[in-house]
């Protein structure tokens, strides 16, 4: 038994390993279990489970006793009984089945539709009655309410035979010029065929009309896909009252809502490959969809990948058993594949010991499909030198890199870095020395990053815990001891900058409370550092006058608030002082610039400085702005930049402004004259 795993869902192949031939006899098959251990090790849950050359459809009774298949060559049909693990009869037909329908609940009632359009009833005893469609039938669907029988094919006629009257009924003429596939609503009954331009049309028994028509052809058609011909429809399939997935030719899954003509989602198999096979999973709500090449589930809400299988062969249908993790695959040759993943249920009653064994498994995990091949980039073929190998058959591509002999790699691993084992044997010694410390009575050792920090979390944690001693509650997990953060305290990108600005305004009273830690964290530095075993209390005032302090502590809130508010604007006022002497001590040097032939010259400031200042970072342009004065950045009270422009004025706007300027002057000095001249005037009247 095969075990693969993909998006960690474990894939059991139960009909993996070599099938042994039915010439055979009993004495040697025997003899064959004994020596090989490969046979010895398969498990063989069904007997027999297998055609002679080829599995085209493969069926589950509805109470789930019987599993029914048809193949090929001689064409023929196997029925085999769950509750014996094997074969119950074969019955050999005249012409190759294209599909089949189980009518009763168990293998009693069987009707095939034949590749030379016959379609042939069975019973119990075996044949049973024989007629004929008018044109080539590609697939059937059963109205359990009035007995018919549904036929599509190279027609646009859908032929209908009423298995109570015995007699073709009139047909139903559909806008196709062929139907591929068809459907049943099981809950109410709507009849729907999918045709070979793309369209699936939906009808009503009752009336015998059309009631509905879907273009999947162009809804099938994304941004990503390419499409070389028109989609027809492949496959369909209906899942409760509203909801139907269709699948096209070219490899793509509808999921519709009947109540819309839009698809909820579109999945491509990414293969272009027809769509043969579509199952609903109700337990986890994922679409099983297969094409010959790849078997995909995935949600039918999100559309995400769950899981997928590639088989060795070509698939030709697909069946889940009901109300189980169990899959079952007709295949392009003999062996049909049997799959159990317990993800997607409990095994079947008649195989139950599966989950026990699979159970076993998992506690004593052996070799997968992928353990004797490791997976390599193009990138890690290069650095160990096998790029050379590329296209050969000592790699099997897969997705994005290759699949290589594990054994190959290490020698190249070897011959590319010799000393690679002495630096894993380095790194076991280092984890076991680690592990043993790890065992040793453990000192509270402050972190490299963050000490200030670690320290309170340690004070906090200490005074959570006397509390809940208190009050007999549940210790809540440290901060220290949580992974997600870790890093905090490894790495030195996250320290702390006490002296920031942002630091200092939204903590203004760190400066005093951290004054007892800052003494803690001296004394625990010289305690590591004479690595002394006991610790030393750092000197202090008790608790009681730390608690009292902590009340008038919030009180100077505001007091400390505007003393690093001035503390600030006197470091800003010094740090532009600064940056004006440096601009006043920099001197610019003349540049010489060549101007290439055929080229006529023009100012350097409307052309080569904005070249230059495009060619500049944004960091470098805002520096710029600023020492030109059209630019100020400011670092606001909650940690953001605050930038105010300042526009340039062309000179056309200084000329205007200037002009301003003049004509408000001029206007000033008459209005001074004249209130010089009414002045004169009144003192003129008074003397008279």
């Amino acid at each position: 038994m095969q075990v693969s795993s993909l998006n960690e869902v474990k894939i059991y192949s139960l009909s993996a390993g070599r099938s042994l031939p039915e010439w055979l006899s009993d004495r040697k098959k025997r003899a064959l279990q004994k020596k090989d251990v490969d046979i010895r090790r398969r498990i063989e849950l069904i007997q027999d489970f297998e055609m002679p050359t080829v599995s085209t459809k493969i069926k589950v009774s509805r109470d789930g006793q019987y599993i029914m298949a048809v193949g090929t060559y001689k064409p023929r049909i196997r029925c085999y009984d769950t509750y014996q693990l094997s074969q119950k009869f074969e019955r050999c037909l005249d012409s190759e089945v294209v599909t089949f329908e189980i009518l009763s609940d168990d293998y009693s009632k069987i009707v095939f539709l034949q590749c030379d359009r016959y379609v042939e009833f069975h019973s119990q005893h075996g044949h049973y009655y024989r007629t004929r469609i008018p044109k080539f039938g590609r697939d059937f669907s059963y109205h359990y309410p009035s007995c018919d029988l549904y036929f599509v094919g190279a027609s646009s006629e859908v032929y209908r035979l009423n298995l109570e009257q015995g007699r073709f009924l009139n047909s139903l003429q559909t806008d196709a010029s062929e139907n591929n596939v068809c459907d049943i609503n099981p809950v109410h009954y709507l009849f729907a065929t999918g045709t070979a331009e793309g369209k699936v049309e939906c009808w009503d028994p009752r009336t015998r009309n059309r009631v509905g028509l879907l273009d999947c052809a162009l809804s099938s058609v994304t941004a990503d896909t390419e499409v070389d011909c028109l989609p027809s429809i492949s496959a369909l399939k209906f899942d409760g009252a509203l909801n139907m997935a269709v699948g096209t030719s070219t490899g793509q899954v509808l999921l519709y809502d009947l109540r819309s003509g839009n698809p909820l989602i579109v999945k491509d198999h990414q293969y272009g490959l027809p769509i043969k096979s579509i199952q609903f999973q109700h337990q986890l709500d994922l679409i099983i969809s297969a094409d010959s090449r790849i078997i995909k589930m995935w949600n039918k809400d999100t559309g995400k990948i769950f899981t997928s299988m590639e088989p060795e062969y070509d698939i030709n249908d697909v069946c889940l058993y009901p109300n189980s993790g169990m899959l079952m695959t007709a295949n392009e040759a003999p062996r049909m594949n049997i799959y159990y993943m317990p993800v997607l249920g409990p095994a079947p009653k008649w195989c139950s010991f599966l989950d026990n064994l699979t159970e076993e498994l998992e506690e004593n995990p052996e070799s997968t499909v992928y353990d004797d091949y490791k997976f390599v980039t193009r990138k890690d073929l290069e650095n160990l030198g096998l790029a050379h190998l590329i296209g050969s058959s000592l790699l099997r591509a897969y997705m994005h890199g290759f699949f290589m002999d594990i054994r190959l790699y290490h020698k190249a691993k070897m011959m590319a870095n010799p000393f690679a084992y002495e630096e894993y044997r380095r790194e076991k010694i280092r984890q076991k020395i680690e592990e043993t410390r790890a065992q040793r009575v453990q000192l509270k050792k402050l972190p490299k990053v963050n000490k200030e920090l670690a320290l309170k979390l340690i004070e906090e944690e200490g005074e959570e815990q006397q509390a809940t001693r208190k009050r007999k509650q549940k210790n809540l997990p440290s901060l220290l001891k949580d992974d997600r953060f870790k890093v905090m305290f490894e790495n030195p990108d996250f320290q702390v900058d006490e002296q920031s600005e942002e630091f200092r305004l939204l903590n203004p009273l760190v400066s005093k409370i951290s004054e007892k830690r800052k003494k803690k964290l001296k004394l625990l530095q010289e305690q590591e550092a004479r690595e002394q075993e006991e610790e030393e209390e750092p000197e202090g005032k008790p608790s009681d006058a730390e608690s009292s302090e902590s009340s008038d502590d919030e009180k100077d809130w505001v007091e400390e608030v505007r003393k690093q508010r001035k503390l600030l604007r006197q470091e800003e006022k010094v740090k532009r002082q600064e940056r004006f002497k440096e601009d006043q001590q920099t001197l610019l040097k003349p540049q010489f610039f060549e101007i290439k032939e055929g080229e006529e010259f023009r100012s350097f400031k409307d052309s080569a400085k904005k070249q230059k200042l495009m060619k500049k970072t944004l960091g470098d342009r805002l520096k710029l702005e600023e020492k030109l004065g059209t630019l100020n950045v400011s670092d606001t009270t909650v940690g953001s930049k605050q930038a105010t422009f300042r526009l340039k004025k062309s000179e056309h706007q200084k000329k205007q402004q200037e002009a301003e300027k003049q004509h408000r002057q001029e206007r000033k000095a008459l209005r001074r004259s004249a209130s010089h001249l009414k002045s004169k005037r009144g003192r003129g009247q008074r003397f008279h």
